[in-house]
């Protein structure tokens, strides 16, 4: 009985010994990392003159968070910084970490001068032409001859040429305020004086001719005036088509790019072969309605239209093809297979 009690404690006691078993010990607390940061120098651009010196900024600071700076006497749009005399400016969304710079970073900064929005600017262009145009129609004193004021043409295609330039630029000024997305902010003040000299003082030397009381109708009459009003509003319905297209292919206030794609809307199936549809039926568009007014001024608009659209369409193509390696190689800039 003994040596069996025996047995029998050394088990229990080795049953208490596996429940009293030493817990593993806790893990040493981790060392908080440690914290860099910058030292950052505000040089001016032209004078090379030391503006501030910023020490311990932290490694998240964007570039939008500098300007926002109570140090800046200007408003953020107005300014930009960049790592080097002729190097571009920084966006506001780049961080210092990602910079190619040391614990210390030189920034030059520039005052860009006066900016006004793009929608403004935008707005201002379309404005102008649309009441421009119409001064013409109606044939306000000081434009024609006396007995011309407040006439009205006796040719249909003057009613209808005004009709479609109207829409063009309702059109227009809508997609402005309910469809673009507009991603780069501001421009600079000057440029609204050259955008809309150009638009406006083309619109009034359109509208003086094709209003004018001895205007003369398109050589091959109706059949023509058709032809043209029919590519017109093909285009300005495709044109919108893109627009819409573009809008949706980012959120609001998303800057990440995306390749546009063709969608179910079959005017945007041209996605195919261009980058820059909404500029090949602009172009579309006003060609139509050259063929319909048969007016030499609306030809000159639309072959500097084109030439400067061909600049724009040029660069975002190398810009799509920069960006993204699997870029469709089928596609021109606006011109399918040529341009």
């Amino acid at each position: 009985m003994d040596v069996l009690a025996l047995e029998a404690k050394n088990v229990n006691g080795a049953e208490v010994e596996k429940k009293s078993a030493p817990r593993p010990k806790p893990k040493a607390p981790k060392k908080a990392k440690r914290i860099v940061y910058f030292e950052v120098e505000i040089v001016d651009l032209k004078t090379k003159e030391k503006l501030l010196l910023l020490d311990k900024v932290g490694v998240r600071m964007t570039e939008g968070v500098l300007l926002h700076s109570p140090f800046i006497l200007w408003y953020p749009a107005r300014q930009s910084l960049r790592l080097d005399p002729k190097a571009k400016c920084l966006k506001d969304e780049e961080v210092l970490q990602t910079l190619p710079v040391g614990t210390t970073a030189s920034f030059y900064f520039s005052d860009l001068g006066p900016q006004l929005t793009w929608g403004t600017v935008f707005l201002s262009e379309c404005v102008g032409p649309l009441i421009i145009y119409l001064m013409f129609y109606f044939r306000l004193p000081f434009i024609y001859s006396p007995k011309y004021d407040f006439t009205s043409s006796k040719h249909w295609v003057v009613h209808l040429a005004c009709i479609c330039h109207s829409f063009h630029y309702i059109k227009r000024i809508l997609e402005t305020l309910f469809v673009h997305r507009i991603s780069h902010g501001t421009m600079p003040l000057r440029n609204i004086f050259k955008n809309c000299g150009y638009y406006w003082c083309t619109a009034a030397w359109m509208a003086y001719y094709i209003n004018h009381p001895l205007y003369t109708t398109p050589c091959y009459g109706q059949q023509q005036v058709n032809i043209g009003l029919y590519i017109f509003l093909f285009c300005q319905v495709g044109n919108f088509s893109i627009h819409v297209a573009l809008r949706n292919l980012k959120s609001p206030g998303s800057k990440t790019k995306k390749i546009p794609y063709p969608t179910k809307n079959p005017f945007t199936w041209i996605f195919w072969l261009v980058s820059c549809p909404n500029y090949t039926y602009e172009l579309g568009s006003w060609i139509g309605f050259t063929v319909m007014t048969q007016c030499v001024p609306v030809a000159f608009f639309t072959l500097v239209a084109f030439i400067q659209m061909s600049v724009w369409a040029k660069g975002k193509h190398r810009s799509y093809l920069k960006e993204f390696r699997d870029y469709p190689t089928l596609r021109s800039s606006i011109l399918p297979f040529i341009l």
